[in-house]
C-alpha cells in the first residue's frame, strides 16, 4: 500500500470529509478524493459510505484505520525521539490535562517552564476526558486519578484538598453555615454530569446528609471556571479545588474543619518517553512547582 495514499485516509477518516481533509494536507477536495478512489481500487474494497452529510467508514476502513492509526502514532514518537537533542531538551511536548487545573493553574506558569527551555514547544490540550497517550494523542497527560490504560509510567504529584467557597454579599444576605447539615437551607452549586474532571467531584451534595440522598443544586455546571465566577458573583455556595480556591480573589472559606475526599494527582506518560529529556524536565519543572504552593 502507497504511504503517501494512507496518510491522506486516515485524514479523511479523522475529519469525516474530503474538504476538510484536503484544508489539512493543504490538497484540493478533488485531489483527495483520487487518492481515496486509487486506494480503494487498490485493496478492491470500499472504506467510506459516501452520504449527503459526509463520509462514515465503512468495516474494511474501520479496520485499516485502526491499523494506520497505530502506526503514525509509533512514527510520530519514534520521530521525536530521534529529534531530541543528545544535549539538552529539543521538541514540542504535547500536554493534557483536565480544563480546570490546565487552565488554572499550568497555563499562568508555562512561561517560566519554556523560558528555561528554549528549544522546546508545547502544544496543550485540555479536556475533562482522557486522551489515549497509547496513540499519541498526548505525550504526557496530569491526570486526577491513577492511570487506567496499561504500560503507561506514573509519577505522583500531590494530593489537592477541597475548599467550601462563598463570597462575602452571599454570606450577608444568606448567613454563614457553621455545620455541613445547614448546608440544604442554602444555594448550592454542583458540577454537572457531563465528564466530571475528578472522582467525587460532587462530595458537597452529601455532606452532612445520609449516602445515597444527595442535596438539590441550584446550579449544575460542567466548569470548574465557570463554578467558580457564580461562587464569586454571589449565585451560592460549591466545593473547589485549592488550586483554585487559593487564587479566586473576592470569596472566603467557609466550613474549614469539614471533611473532603483529596485529589491524587499523577503525571503519566508511555513507556516509550521514559528517557525523554523534554519529559524529564517538564516532570521536575512540575514536583518544583508544586512544592511551592
Amino acid at each position: 500500500m502507497d504511504w503517501d495514499k494512507l496518510r491522506v485516509f486516515h485524514a479523511v477518516a479523522e475529519a469525516g470529509s474530503f474538504t476538510h481533509a484536503g484544508d489539512t494536507l493543504n490538497l484540493s477536495q478533488s485531489a483527495v478524493s483520487r487518492q481515496i478512489s486509487a486506494l480503494e481500487e487498490a485493496l478492491q474494497v470500499p472504506l467510506f459510505h459516501r452520504h449527503a452529510r459526509g463520509l462514515i467508514l465503512t468495516e474494511q476502513g474501520e479496520s485499516l484505520n485502526r491499523t494506520v492509526r497505530e502506526v503514525f502514532a509509533k512514527l510520530a514518537m519514534t520521530e521525536a525521539l530521534l529529534t531530541e537533542s543528545k544535549e539538552k531538551p529539543a521538541g514540542r511536548l504535547k500536554v493534557t490535562t483536565t480544563v480546570g487545573f490546565g487552565a488554572s493553574w499550568l497555563a499562568p506558569r508555562l512561561q517560566a517552564f519554556l523560558d528555561a527551555y528554549p528549544e522546546v514547544s508545547m502544544t496543550l490540550l485540555l479536556d475533562d476526558a482522557d486522551l489515549d497517550l497509547a496513540m499519541r494523542e498526548a505525550d504526557v497527560a496530569i491526570r486526577m486519578h491513577p492511570p487506567k490504560q496499561p504500560d503507561l509510567v506514573q509519577r505522583h504529584l500531590l494530593a489537592i484538598d477541597w475548599h467550601v467557597m462563598a463570597s462575602p454579599d452571599y454570606l450577608k444576605k444568606h448567613g454563614t453555615p457553621q455545620r455541613a447539615e445547614e448546608l440544604d437551607s442554602h444555594k448550592i452549586i454542583l458540577f454537572g454530569n457531563y465528564r466530571p474532571p475528578v472522582p467525587d467531584v460532587d462530595w458537597l451534595a452529601e455532606a452532612g446528609r445520609r449516602p445515597g440522598s444527595p442535596r438539590k443544586p441550584l446550579l449544575e455546571v460542567n466548569s470548574l471556571q465557570a463554578m467558580t465566577e457564580a461562587v464569586r458573583s454571589g449565585l451560592g455556595i460549591a466545593a473547589l479545588p485549592e488550586y483554585m480556591a487559593n487564587e479566586a480573589n473576592g470569596m472566603v472559606r467557609i466550613l474549614p474543619d469539614l471533611k473532603a475526599p483529596k485529589v491524587d494527582v499523577f503525571f503519566v506518560y508511555p513507556e516509550e518517553l521514559r528517557n525523554s529529556k523534554r519529559v524529564a524536565v517538564f516532570r521536575d519543572f512540575l514536583l518544583a512547582r508544586l512544592a511551592q504552593r
